[in-house]
């Protein structure tokens, strides 16, 4: 690789296609792998550093940023923000594809490498670190397609630990000098007795208490999500850290005198001041997209007219980012233009998140035991409007949003969005009796039997008492990638949507599943729920959450999908391995002794259940699915089956054909491992 050109320029760009955009400093230009050549795209280039910004709070389109009002401004009367970013592309983009392919960071870091180049490289943050080696880019998959790819950082608040990862740098807000005050909420739960905890989620940065001495401060403890919450006296608890033997005073912090017992569920509500106008993050996003493609750049060696697309990808907690993003109004520019002509919610279930309101705490989410009643499984949650009959609201995700901004859209997710972020919500009337109907420009995949992410193989035991789930259905998402850059190129239409419904039988409440009896495997006694939850009058209007802890009414009816004889699902899209099995794939664990209460689904787990190897193996352990000598009657005849299986998906549209060499050899893998003697 040859060495990066440290430039730490300071850039300015001027254009008419995005005035937003003030300057860019370029901290890092290399050419990628030693310009290696990625198909018709040619060689590809990396540039790394920070953009500017500055946005107009009367202009229409920045007053959809709750709280911009509040927000400095400069000699000008704008707002100033930035954030750093990531941009990889041809270094000859008229060989480019014309499409931007815009990856939402997941708390810093950066996975459409990962994801669709099946990237890997050592180390717990490896993905938020500069990609420069040859396994941080893969097989090259989004290169080959000519595709531009960016990455801008939009949450103020990741981890420190992430030192290159993407996050975006807002403003505090002021009043006239006078404090912005608002309650928040930490809850969390420990997995061995500690005596002090951050006030974030997940070592993220934490709102400071503004006064430790407030009464509104409160402290308690409860068993279960919805158990009865009990008041620990102020006396017992501070805002501190136990530093060399001795009780700190932290504003970022909470000590517990005696420590916090494990898996107990606390939750402390405290008062704190002039919050980030965190939703500047998301317009940042939609600014730096918006240059790309309305605009051009010599520094960064794009020409006006080469990208005229942009496809939004976000995976889990950015795909809740990616469906806020459309649903606030931020697909529509300063200047009235669309941003995004697609957008790839992923593995993100009919959910939102706290990414453009008051205090809001963006990695936040939803799951059986981590993260409670935060603004993320809330209604609505079909795209098209529909009446809550409890509450009377009659609304939809993106039925406000103007046809003119309104891009193609995709909802995919697996199996443990069911199980575990009420994934059924998403295409079901909210009594859970009926199918709802879909936009025409969506399209709804649900992957059968698989995890939120899947694991590698051998699949490992983590959170869960089963092995994680290693059904790889990324290779169902490329070929739904170039899909959707079709549908938005030509208007050739991305392949039918395919889901567990109502009306086939395929989605059924918990107690309905089919579930076989399989020896030392539990099910489930109930999936995660989605909650009416009331934040207060201001919260839908002004994104300001005046209840803490909020007000939480009935559940909704949740459904998960059917499956067959061997515990796996039988609807949707069912990866060639489904098909031809050689285990039960589920898209539920439950915690393990260590993670977690062992009745409860554990987050963001699947389980791997393998077949018995032989029918004497079967009949030993009384289990009561076929062996895999049973159904197969080699490797060969098993490959061949997962051959037909994937060359019908091919003709659907739902895999490349360029891929079954390697998927089949994937196959082959788990065959060999799995007829080993265990």
């Amino acid at each position: 690789m040859q060495l990066a050109r440290i430039l730490c320029l300071t850039i300015l760009l001027i254009s008419t296609a995005s005035a937003e955009v003030v300057r860019v400093e370029i901290e890092r230009h290399t050419d990628v792998l030693d310009g290696r050549s990625y198909g018709l795209a040619g060689p590809y280039e990396q540039f790394i550093g920070t953009i500017y910004f500055e946005n107009d709070p009367s202009n229409p389109a920045n007053q959809v940023v709750t709280d911009i009002e509040y927000a400095p401004t400069n000699a000008a009367g704008r707002v100033e923000h930035s954030a750093n970013f990531t941009l990889i592309k041809p270094i000859d983009m008229n060989r480019a594809n014309g499409t931007v392919l815009f990856g939402t960071s997941n708390r810093g870091s950066r996975r459409l490498l990962t994801f669709f180049n099946h990237a890997h490289a050592e180390g717990e943050e490896w993905d938020a670190q500069i990609p420069e080696l040859e396994e941080h880019y893969g097989d090259g998959f989004l290169m080959e397609k000519g595709f531009t790819l960016l990455w801008v950082g939009w949450q103020w608040d990741v981890p420190a630990r992430r030192v290159h990862g993407s996050r975006s740098f807002v403003p505090q807000t002021v009043d006239n000098g006078n404090p912005i005050e608002g309650l928040v909420r930490s809850d969390f739960h420990v997995r061995t007795r500690v005596l002090d905890r951050t006030l974030a989620d997940r070592n993220h940065v934490a709102y400071p208490v503004s006064d430790p001495d407030a009464p509104e401060n409160v402290l308690t403890v409860r068993d279960t999500r919805e158990g009865q919450r009990r008041v620990i006296p102020r006396d017992q608890w501070q805002f501190a850290r136990v530093e060399n033997e001795r009780v700190v005073a932290d504003p970022s912090r909470i000590y517990l005198e005696g420590g916090f017992e494990p898996f107990k569920i606390y939750e402390v509500v405290y008062k704190a001041a002039n919050p980030q106008v965190i939703g500047l993050g998301l317009a940042g996003i939609r600014d730096a997209v918006s240059l790309l493609k309305y605009g051009s750049s010599e520094e960064l060696n794009i020409p006006a007219g080469t990208i005229d697309r942009a496809i939004g990808f976000g995976l889990s907690q950015p795909g809740r980012t990616m469906r806020v993003f459309v649903r606030d109004g931020f697909n529509a520019d300063t200047q009235q233009r669309k941003v995004f002509d697609g957008i790839m919610a992923h593995i993100a279930g009919p959910s939102r998140g706290s990414f453009n309101i008051r205090f809001g705490q963006a990695s936040r989410d939803a799951h059986p035991f981590i993260n409670f009643y935060y603004p993320t499984d809330i209604f609505p949650f079909t795209s098209l409007a529909q009446t809550d009959p409890v509450t009377g609201r009659t609304e939809g995700m993106f039925s406000d949003v103007p046809d003119e901004f309104m891009p193609k859209i995709y909802n995919s997710y697996s199996s443990y969005e069911y199980w575990g972020r009420a994934a059924s919500l998403m295409h079901t009337t909210v009594d859970g009796r009926r199918d709802a109907p879909l936009m025409e420009n969506e399209r709804v995949y649900h992957f059968a039997g698989a995890q939120h992410l899947p694991t590698e193989f051998p699949p490992p035991v983590e959170n869960g008492q089963q092995p994680n789930n290693p059904n790889d259905f990324s290779w169902m998402m490329r070929a739904l990638l170039l899909a959707m850059n079709d549908w938005i190129t030509d208007g050739t239409p991305a392949p039918p949507s395919r889901f567990p419904s109502v009306e086939t039988g395929d989605l059924v409440a918990r107690d309905d599943v089919n579930w076989p009896d399989i020896p030392g495997i539990g099910f489930p006694e109930v999936p995660h729920l989605a909650y009416r939850v009331d934040y207060g009058p201001r919260f839908e209007s002004e994104g300001i959450i005046t209840k803490e802890p909020p007000d939480v009414g009935e559940p909704y009816p949740i459904l998960v999908p059917q499956v067959n004889s061997d515990g796996n699902e039988v609807g949707a899209l069912r990866m060639p391995w489904l098909i031809a099995p050689l285990a039960t794939y589920t898209g539920w664990n439950l915690y393990n002794e260590s993670y977690g209460p062992t009745d409860v689904i554990a987050h963001m787990s699947g389980s791997f259940i393998p077949f018995p190897r032989t029918r004497a193996e079967r009949e030993r352990a009384d289990d009561p699915r076929l062996s895999i000598e049973e159904r197969y009657d080699s490797r060969d005849h098993y490959i061949g089956l997962v051959a037909g299986a994937a060359l019908e998906h091919i003709e659907q549209g739902y895999l490349l054909d360029e891929d079954l060499p390697e998927m089949l050899e994937q196959a082959g893998e788990h065959w060999d491992y799995l007829m080993q003697e265990r």
